[in-house]
């Protein structure tokens, strides 16, 4: 294995764009720091004791099935930001958490695109960790989906909740899907 020259400079971007110069990492001391460092970045980065989550009712009404399996959703939603923005996820805690596709599914399957149009899906990632009570490790994380139909220029990125409550809306621009 070779070494690592002696005036080579590792530089480790850390939180708030502050940028620490660390010259000879091949020192006893710097391989020891260089893990240290990365360990605390990777703590540092993935805890949140706060919610940022602003749309979180605990005393919406419960959510009710349709006769097709879907969530029965009468309201759509002004707010441009419900859905397309992590802060506004769409809560859809309905029963328990146990099964993590099941509520999404019930609620991208009752949407239709701007002029009833047959929507897909797919989920892209998890993201975003909140505290949360109705998790057995008390914290949740969103689902991101990505939205498509025929004829769309772009497609659209929502966040799903499972793990909290709120009012259950179309989000702007979608439109219900017809019976």
């Amino acid at each position: 294995m070779a070494a690592i020259p002696s005036k080579f400079v590792v530089a480790i971007q850390l939180m708030f764009h502050k940028t620490i110069i660390l010259k000879k990492p091949n020192t006893p001391i710097m391989k020891k720091i260089i893990p240290f460092i990365a360990l605390l970045i990777c703590f540092t980065s993935c805890t949140s004791t706060k919610s940022t989550i602003q749309n979180i009712d605990n005393d919406a009404p419960n959510l009710q099935l349709a006769e097709n399996n879907t969530f029965l959703i009468s309201e759509f939603s002004t707010d441009r930001k419900y859905g397309y923005d992590k802060d506004y996820p769409i809560n859809i805690f309905f029963g328990s958490t146990r099964n993590e596709t099941i509520n999404q599914q019930r609620f991208l399957n009752a949407l239709a695109g701007p002029k009833g149009e047959k929507i897909t899906y797919t989920k892209l990632e998890s993201c975003c960790p909140f505290p949360t009570k109705r998790s057995e490790m008390g914290a949740g994380l969103l689902d991101v989906y990505e939205l498509k139909w025929e004829g769309q220029k772009t497609p659209v990125i929502l966040y799903l909740n499972i793990y909290e409550k709120g009012v259950l809306m179309v989000p702007f621009g979608l439109s219900l899907k017809k019976k």
